[in-house]
């Protein structure tokens, strides 16, 4: 099962005479960021909601956002006197040198933030128990949304590992005939330079095998069909996280894919070779947002 780093959660629910809003958004990165906007009355329990969402979601860059409305006719609030003051000092010296009359500011310094608030200082244990619910809700809805755009990920992937894999497939058919055609046209050209009668055959033999041996890309095939597989059983497990495993997995099948091009000499061989480099780059592409 793949996870997707990306998703939104969005939960509202009243109970009692409070509504409680969480929206959680979850973008992809490297380690796990929590932005965190909750009102003052929360700041208490704000380990706590940390807590939830990196027991959750693991991974990214998260947002949150939590309010709390009181409901009902009955609201106690608090006025910060102190910082209505300073608000009216500011706004008093700016009406001086603007010229205006501030007989009338006092309904819009009621309105500036943090000015009038709810009389509650903290949140009792069963809000928070209520308020929990509600941010496990939009967890879910959240995960929800990771876990389907997962399995677009994981068809994406697989399908470029296919493609990868049909490449390797060809390359191993021309490979055959790529040794066949070397050894043919360096002995066209030895004796077109030297003549056939002015080398050693044997040493000349020796010195093929050696040479071939070199450039022989089999190993590489055969590690590179064992990175693809890997790479398949890592997409098809149970782990709720993966992305980073599959990323250094994918780097492993580039560097085979890489030294397949280096010894291919064989202009077939450097084409399936540039095919495969392609599909690479769009899988890399793809592991970014896996969780």
């Amino acid at each position: 099962m793949v996870k997707s780093m990306t998703g939104f959660g969005r939960a509202e629910q009243t109970i009692n005479e409070k509504t409680y809003l969480v929206e959680i958004k979850s973008l992809n990165g490297k380690q796990l960021e929590i932005n965190l906007k909750i009102p003052p009355l929360l700041k208490p329990y704000e380990f706590d909601v940390r807590s939830l969402l990196q027991e959750s979601l693991l991974r990214g860059t998260i947002e949150c956002f939590i309010s709390i409305k009181q409901n009902g006719s009955l609201k106690p609030v608090v006025i910060n006197t102190d910082l209505i003051k300073a608000y009216y000092q500011q706004i008093e010296e700016l009406a001086t040198d603007l010229k205006i009359d501030t007989n009338s500011v006092l309904s819009a310094l009621l309105r500036l933030p943090e000015v009038v608030s709810a009389s509650n200082d903290v949140l009792d244990k069963n809000d928070w128990t209520d308020l929990k619910k509600v941010i496990d809700t939009a967890l879910h809805e959240l995960n929800y949304h990771r876990e389907d755009e997962g399995k677009s990920l994981e068809k994406e992937l697989m399908l470029r590992i296919k493609n990868i894999n049909d490449q390797e497939d060809e390359i191993l058919k021309l490979e055959p005939k790529r040794k066949e055609k070397m050894k043919a046209e360096l002995l066209q050209m030895l004796e077109e330079n030297v003549g056939k009668e002015n080398y050693d055959a044997n040493r000349m033999e020796q010195e093929l095998i050696y040479y071939i041996e070199k450039i022989d890309i089999r190993e590489e095939q055969v590690r590179l069909k064992n990175h693809c597989d890997y790479f398949k059983t890592i997409l098809s497990d149970d782990a709720s996280s993966k992305g980073k495993k599959l990323s250094f997995v994918i780097q492993e099948i580039g560097r085979e894919i890489n030294t397949t091009g280096s010894k291919a000499y064989d202009a077939h061989i450097q084409k399936c070779v540039v095919l495969m480099k392609d599909e690479l780059e769009k899988a890399k592409e793809q592991i970014f947002n896996i969780l």
